[in-house]
């Protein structure tokens, strides 16, 4: 209950609060009592708050920390620090999600040997000038069926993945189609470098044929280091941690829906990355165009 304004008023101006509660047909022990009770301005600032970060926590799914919802609130225009975010959340009982460790799904290729590494771990967001840096990775994804697995491609420079391809075997053909997925998105005039693991659907004849054919360059990280290829490794740690240990699905086709829909309706238009300035890759996009 709120202390009514014309009362308080009153009492503030030192009138008569006995007049003012009979003027507005209320007890002065009622008054008193609500005066008592009402929260300071401080109080009522975190109850604010704590509403305000209870729908950001909930829209991002339950997977937003205080770093994230704080930049929410301040892309609202909400003056308020990171510490009572976080002091806020936890009165709330909520919390963001936090990574789990990732499971190499690669197989070397020793012909590899020979391939170079042309990013040394240049995975800074930024506009690119006349080479595009694409990275990509494969992952497995448990269904009633059997594994799915996942490849995927990304673009360095927005954190973008703009090319995916899932299938129920390891073969070239899985991380080609990603790769045919990226061309055709993003139709590169400029030449491009691709990064991988050292695996041999990324060293085979096949995928060296089509990345010739796209005027790429491919690029390799050194056997078993996986921070040569760390971009591609942290999204699908990100994956696991926000879709995969969170749900279950019976089929490869539900699980490549629920994949679908969270790499195009929420980790490339809307998720915050830390990288960008807490920008989602679709808004860092539009502000370096």
């Amino acid at each position: 209950m709120t202390v009514h304004p014309f009362i308080e008023a009153e009492k503030r101006a030192g009138h008569n609060v006995k007049r003012a509660c009979e003027l507005m047909k209320v007890s002065r022990s009622a008054f008193y009592q609500r005066l008592k009770n009402t929260p300071g301005p401080r109080a009522a600032r975190d109850r604010e708050l704590a509403e305000q970060i209870t729908q950001v926590h909930a829209r991002s799914r339950g997977t937003y920390g205080a770093p994230r919802i704080h930049a929410v609130l301040k892309g609202q225009g909400q003056a308020c620090g990171r510490r009572r975010v976080a002091r806020l959340m936890r009165a709330a009982g909520l919390q963001g999600l936090h990574r789990r460790r990732h499971r190499s799904t690669t197989v070397a290729d020793p012909r590899a040997g020979d391939r170079p590494d042309l990013l040394r771990r240049d995975f800074a967001p930024g506009r690119e000038t006349t080479t595009a840096r694409w990275c990509g990775d494969i992952t497995y994804i448990p269904t009633g069926q059997g594994w799915l697995y996942l490849a995927t491609v990304i673009d360095i420079s927005t954190r973008k993945v703009i090319g995916w391809a899932t299938a129920d075997h390891l073969g070239t053909s899985l991380a080609a189609d990603a790769l045919k997925a990226a061309c055709h998105q993003r139709r590169p005039q400029d030449p491009v470098i691709f990064h991988s693991d050292r695996g041999m659907q990324y060293t085979s004849r096949d995928f060296a044929r089509l990345a010739a054919a796209w005027n790429i360059r491919l690029s390799v990280g050194r056997t078993g280091v996986c921070w040569d290829n760390a971009l591609a490794e942290s999204f699908f740690a990100t994956l696991k941690n926000e879709l995969v240990s969170r749900h279950a699905w019976e089929t490869h086709a539900a699980a490549r829906s629920a994949i679908f829909e969270y790499i195009e309706g929420w980790y490339n238009t809307h998720r915050l990355h830390s990288s960008l300035g807490y920008q989602s890759p679709a808004q860092y996009e539009t502000s370096a165009a």
